[in-house]
């Protein structure tokens, strides 16, 4: 029997943080066999995400109120790793509409932030007990917070941090994965059509006047785009995040810093 995509993305989450431990401890053998293992459980995953994105009625069942089978929290853990990068609660609420299903109404940006407090009281509470957790992405500038954009604990601390680019690194970044994810799907619902749309209006070269996207077209010119602001953006958030490694906690690398103003500055 496959393997539930829930299961698939707990497994990812915990191979991730095997690596991660692996590569801290110097130990290349095991963390090879790891990476190996990740990349497996992270095709199973992308096939598991077609055919989820195909059927979307696996992962939610009408009943007498409409009521999803998931949770909010795994409604935006599903948006975000398709995205792969930090997102607004707008954007995290299309994107599971297009590909999963109907969201649920707790995506309101109130709830969600309720949602990401629950998350860093759960973490402080007891650390790891999760597979992932939902964070904050964090400002480069003061390791703050990012206002309304919300990230995956699993991810790489560089992937978490904007920069003065990242907003549109991030976009192009979405746009991609969104489009090879469209491309995937043997027909083009009407949300998903509006959804690519949206992407490709905002970026040169990827539609033509008023005719549908063609995810191929977007693809080429988000990834051209790309090009030209990438490796700055790289250089400003690796450096924001060697900062945060040196100067927060792990709390703190994930849910932010909180500005203090100090005494006889102000």
């Amino acid at each position: 029997m496959a393997e539930s995509i829930e299961n698939l993305e707990r497994r990812i989450d915990d191979l991730r943080a095997a690596v991660r431990r692996a590569v801290i401890a110097r130990d290349n053998a095991r963390a090879k066999a790891l990476r190996a293992e990740l990349r497996s459980a992270e095709g199973a995953w992308e096939e598991a995400l077609s055919g989820l994105a195909d059927n979307p009625e696996i992962e939610t069942q009408p009943s007498q109120h409409d009521a999803p089978l998931v949770s909010v929290r795994e409604q935006v853990h599903h948006a975000l790793t398709l995205l792969s990068a930090p997102a607004a609660p707008k954007l995290i609420a299309e994107v599971h509409n297009a590909f999963f299903g109907s969201a649920a109404t707790g995506f309101a940006a109130s709830k969600l932030t309720h949602l990401r407090r629950d998350e860093e009281r759960s973490f402080r509470t007891a650390r790891h007990s999760r597979p992932y957790y939902l964070c904050s992405a964090l400002t480069a500038e003061h390791l703050a917070p990012a206002r309304g954009l919300l990230a995956v604990s699993t991810w790489p601390l560089e992937r978490r941090i904007i920069g003065p680019l990242s907003l549109r690194v991030d976009f192009l970044t979405a746009a991609i994965n969104v489009a090879e994810q469209v491309s995937r799907l043997p027909e083009q619902t009407l949300t998903v059509a509006r959804l690519l749309r949206r992407f490709a209006t905002s970026i040169p070269g990827a539609v033509d006047g008023h005719e549908a996207a063609d995810p191929a077209i977007v693809i080429k010119a988000a990834q051209a785009e790309l090009e030209v602001h990438a490796d700055a953006d790289r250089a400003q958030r690796a450096a924001a995040a060697k900062r945060a490694h040196r100067q927060m906690d792990e709390a703190e690398q994930l849910f932010g810093s909180r500005l203090r103003v100090i005494r006889g500055t102000a």
